[in-house]
């Protein structure tokens, strides 16, 4: 039995009292995930609720899945883990590189500079808020302020990564040793409450405003108003040039994650040489496939998410549960008037701002998957944007990078 076990992942006896664990190997993961993500496609089809309010497939299923391995982690039967770790930074990755590969000059000049400088301008507001909203409330509960901020801006339009990055940099300035299991769990919080809020966010929105998507604003793989055709020879090429690109942004990523004070994450790197090398490929006249791009992009989101909500630990959660629920409570209402008051106000009061609030709540709770994920679920209900969908949740995302480390790591000084 064992040997046969072995094939599927490692098991681990219990021990002194301990539940048994088991790490299924990443094939084994990966198909773990493809039924998440049959599973959540389903749900969603049957369920018109669910897609009014936009709620992305694969985080309804994912959520079921990983409460069934809390059970079955809690009562002790069995611990389950899943090898996920390199084949969800190349999803990451790789989705990103494709997203960046729709960022071309073109775009911005139809996007307009003011509306660029709006989404910076919100994008900060919000961390800025985030912060001082959570250090305050965190001082009327009694949680370190420290602390505090790793339930505010480091976990929130951070993510996970972030809060990680800077549980240590807290603990140097007097944080509790729990200070990265906080934000972690912060963060992991942050991407299921991202995922639920963005939709209902935008249909309200939508509904309160009787807006509408523009007929004509279609994919650019739709443009011509015929299905686009995939070819083996342009996907296989295609492929090629998405794993060499994101090569490229390797020392892109390190440049960038070299200046003082910046917590870069990886695929800003990609983000970045996706954007150049589309530009050049314009600039020398070279044929882009766009249709075998927009296919890579969509499985790449999909897998992603489907693997990083059925890995959430929610057992997890629970030693930090208490003071950290009040601020994430807090976060998530400042969240959701944040979006309606001020992100749909500051990108336009049309149908694309209501998108881009989708997205807003998306990375401003979670991360920029959860961003792009929103958009997709808003825009499948509702209508295609595609200036919400190619530039807001790179260039808010890329500004956050920015901007959230410095005022954390000011801040965090300030407030020790």
């Amino acid at each position: 039995m064992n040997n046969l076990l072995s094939y599927f992942g490692t098991f681990t006896p219990g021990a002194n009292g301990s539940a048994s664990a088991f790490q299924f190997e990443y094939l084994t993961s990966l198909g773990f995930a493809a039924l998440v993500i049959f599973v959540g496609r389903a749900i969603v089809r049957r369920s018109r609720i669910l897609r009014k309010f936009a709620i992305p497939a694969p985080v309804v299923s994912g959520l079921l899945f990983s409460i069934v391995v809390a059970i079955l982690k809690g009562t002790g039967i069995l611990t389950i883990s899943f090898d996920t770790k390199i084949v969800q930074d190349l999803c990451q990755n790789l989705f990103f590189l494709c997203v960046g590969f729709g960022f071309s000059l073109k775009l911005l000049r139809r996007a307009g500079g003011r509306l660029c400088a709006r989404i910076a301008i919100g994008a900060c507001l919000l961390i800025t808020l985030q912060d001082i909203v959570g250090v305050l409330i965190g001082n009327v509960i009694g949680l370190h302020p420290l602390l505090a901020l790793q339930c505010s801006s480091s976990a929130m339009s951070g993510g996970v990564g972030t809060a990680s990055a800077f549980g240590p940099i807290f603990i140097d300035l007097g944080a509790p040793e729990s200070a990265t299991t906080v934000g972690v769990a912060a963060g992991t919080m942050g991407n299921i409450m991202g995922s639920l809020i963005g939709g209902p966010v935008a249909a309200f929105l939508i509904s309160r405003h009787g807006l509408k998507a523009d007929p004509n604003d279609k994919p650019e793989s739709a443009a011509s108003g015929a299905a686009p055709a995939l070819s083996n020879d342009r996907m296989v090429s295609t492929f090629a040039l998405c794993l060499l690109t994101a090569a490229i942004g390797i020392p892109i990523y390190a440049l960038l994650d070299s200046i003082p004070t910046l917590e870069m994450p990886k695929f800003i790197g990609c983000l970045f040489a996706g954007a150049i090398a589309r530009n050049v490929i314009e600039a020398r006249g070279m044929e882009f496939h766009t249709a075998e791009v927009d296919a890579i992009e969509h499985m790449f989101l999909e897998l992603y998410l489907a693997l990083v909500l059925m890995t959430i630990d929610i057992t997890a959660l629970t030693p930090v549960a208490g003071q950290m629920g009040v601020i994430l409570l807090a976060q998530a209402i400042l969240m959701a008037l944040f979006g309606i008051f001020v992100s749909f106000n500051l990108f336009g009061r049309d149908y694309g701002a209501a998108v881009m609030t989708a997205g807003n709540c998306g990375w401003g709770c979670g991360s920029g998957p959860n961003a792009v994920a929103n958009e997709k679920a808003v825009m499948e209900e509702y209508g295609w944007h595609n200036v919400a969908w190619v530039l807001y949740p790179s260039f808010a995302v890329l500004i956050d990078d920015i901007y959230n480390p410095i005022f954390l790591s000011l801040f965090g000084a300030f407030v020790a």
